[in-house]
């Protein structure tokens, strides 16, 4: 993701000197005008529900290596793509609706044109099971997008096997239209136009692109995956409704921008009703989550770890103007800054105007040796976090609400100790029962008045 000028304004940050805030009496409960069905914690409720695939009967058929022949033996793409499309086929043609893989490492491939290396296709209401030691591999190319396994149609599950790239091997030739060479489009499974998907306990790498790319699709659940090692994303979201990706392992995602963890990010497209929970997220180089073009994203109960010896670019959690976002009981964990420095959360801005018709919820996260920092924007629910070494600044916003949060000093990095530990510049809301460590911190915010901290006039 592309860093704005703002970003670098947190270097300012090292310059400053002490000060001190008074206390503001507002009444919390009367924050802003937004009208939201909030559940008894506080954060609005989640009124959606992901359709799973429906399961019309279970007529089951595993596939005969022998009798389709085959090779199990990573080993002759072509004739393998071409025989184990053909048993696939046959077997959706005679309604069976769960398609067993045998044991095997599967090399599949084959040239669909210049840029395309066509893979597998899963056909509607199948439930596509790999059995315990099966794989399926894309053969080494030099095309710019590929799927190894392509879904073709709705009501469909694919699980408990192993799909792998060719990133190590890939021959990245120059695009004729424009001779560049990013290859980043090949993807694991590719979920185009479906409805009613099922990704589950699949383990997904070494691709030149994203683990799974959703494009314009709708009730789609990923659970239990583990996907890694991949040139661009482990999941892109690129134009979906109703998304949930559930206790998913997702890291080392490196190679080529964005290397997000999860990136939802479709111009011009829907991304709406997305729910990101329980998942682990470590050394992924861009950051763990990125929502660019997200409404009503719920990011809950993930832990996010830089990992040692990994260099973030933008952070752990990164959202962009006229997004939405419930941000909510994640443990973060940055063992270094990144360009934004140490912010756990960072709210970009591409203007000035509020940009949406929702607040931002930020609730019961723990950061450690990390904060957050949002600006030019409108409209923050902040309660009940932990930011731990490090601090919490707005800077030209309206309307913040910062609710029994607490910030403290870093331990291992005791030259962070600036007055920045709550920063304001031009902000206006209301605040109480916040922390700077021991001592209740008075942040005299006012819903009138915009206040900027008198350290910040001195030295911003």
């Amino acid at each position: 993701m592309k860093i704005t000028p703002y970003s670098l304004l947190i270097i300012g940050f090292l310059f400053l000197n002490s000060c001190y805030n008074d206390h503001d009496d507002e009444n919390s409960s009367d924050f802003g005008t937004i009208t939201e069905d909030l559940d008894s914690n506080g954060l609005p409720q989640m009124l959606f529900k992901i359709q799973l695939p429906i399961a019309t009967h279970t007529l089951e058929y595993t596939i005969d290596v022998v009798q389709w022949d085959i090779p199990i033996n990573n080993t002759n793409a072509v004739k393998t793509t071409a025989n184990l499309q053909a048993a696939i086929d046959w077997a959706h043609s005679e309604g069976f609706t769960r398609v067993i893989l045998p044991e095997g490492h599967y090399l599949v491939g084959k040239d669909v044109n210049d840029i395309y290396q066509g893979g597998i296709d899963i056909h509607d209401n199948t439930d596509f099971v790999f059995s315990p030691g099966a794989v399926l591999e894309i053969q080494t190319n030099d095309k710019w997008n590929y799927c190894v396994l392509r879904l073709n149609g709705d009501n469909i599950t694919v699980r408990d096997g192993i799909i792998k790239g060719d990133r190590d091997t890939h021959v990245y030739t120059p695009r004729n239209s424009d001779g560049k060479t990013a290859h980043d489009e090949g993807h694991g499974i590719c979920v185009w136009n479906n409805k009613n998907i099922l990704i589950k306990n699949m383990e997904i790498l070494n691709v030149t692109g994203d683990g799974a790319l959703v494009l314009d699709s709708n009730d789609v659940t990923f659970i239990e995956n583990n996907l890694h090692n991949n040139r661009r994303q482990g999941i892109s979201i690129v134009g979906g409704i109703r998304i949930e990706i559930t206790d998913n392992e997702i890291h080392h995602i490196h190679g080529i921008s964005p290397q997000f963890g999860i990136d939802i990010e479709g111009p011009g497209r829907v991304d709406e009703d997305i729910l990101i929970q329980n998942n682990y997220f470590h050394h992924n180089t861009g950051g763990d989550i990125v929502n660019a073009t997200g409404e009503n994203v719920y990011i809950l109960d993930n832990i996010m770890e830089q990992g040692d010896g990994n260099t973030y670019i933008d952070g752990p959690i990164v959202s962009w103007h006229k997004t939405h976002n419930i941000i909510a009981r994640n443990t973060i964990t940055m063992t270094s800054g990144s360009v934004n420095g140490r912010l756990g959360y960072i709210q970009y801005s591409s203007g000035g105007d509020k940009g949406h018709n929702r607040a931002t919820y930020v609730h019961e996260n723990e950061c450690n040796s990390c904060g957050m920092y949002m600006y030019k924007s409108s409209d923050a629910d902040v309660r009940r976090n932990k930011f731990l070494g490090y601090f919490m600044a707005f800077s030209d916003f309206e309307n913040a609400v910062l609710i029994d949060n607490l910030v403290t000093y870093s331990e291992t990095h005791p030259n962070l100790r600036y007055c920045w530990s709550y920063r304001f510049k031009n902000v206006t809301g209301l605040a109480s029962g916040n922390y700077l460590g021991d001592t209740l911190e008075a942040l005299p915010l006012s819903k009138a008045t915009p206040y900027t901290m008198q350290c910040v006039v001195d030295g911003w």
